[in-house]
């Protein structure tokens, strides 16, 4: 049981964490919610090994994780964002990664959560409705509300920088 578990945790935490980071925007609170996931995981890894989509059972428990975080207090009571400095943005248009990290930041968690599986793990509908226990249709008008909220919340056209 061990073994199956140590190894498919250890190729997939890098994906789980980057998973994490764009629902709760904090790498530290990522951190914990994959913390969080793995144990749920592992105490449940009896059931998880025989799923017919691993990583699926893995998302699953993780988007779980932090949409029960939002609804406890603690979250509201501690907010450790910004404490740290961050990880360093591989990608080269840094300022955009910026502006769509405080724009995701700005979503409630269920738009959040649909905006990162659909758009970021690029899931169908019916897997992201399976995933966090709704319809369909709820998972259509939660995408459709959380894009309009980000074409308000980003600009337009990219910000010219100057040229140095």
């Amino acid at each position: 049981m061990d073994t199956g578990f140590t190894e498919f945790v250890s190729t997939r935490v890098p994906w789980l964490r980057k998973v994490a980071y764009l629902l709760c925007g904090d790498w530290h609170r990522a951190d914990d919610l994959v913390q969080t996931a793995i144990t749920r995981l592992y105490t449940h890894w009896h059931r998880a090994a025989r799923a017919d989509n691993l990583d699926g059972y893995a998302r699953r428990t993780l988007v779980n994780a932090f949409l029960a975080e939002q609804r406890t207090s603690w979250r509201r009571l501690v907010d450790l964002r910004g404490t740290d400095r961050e990880q360093p943005v591989p990608d080269t248009d840094r300022e955009a990664a910026l502006d769509l990290r405080a724009a995701l930041d700005r979503l409630p968690p269920r738009q959040r959560a649909t905006v990162v599986l659909r758009y970021y793990a690029d899931l169908p509908v019916a897997e992201v409705a399976r995933i966090l226990g709704c319809s369909d249709g709820t998972v259509k008008s939660q995408t459709a509300r959380a894009v309009d909220a980000l074409r308000l919340l980003l600009p337009a056209e990219p910000i010219a920088t100057p040229e140095g």
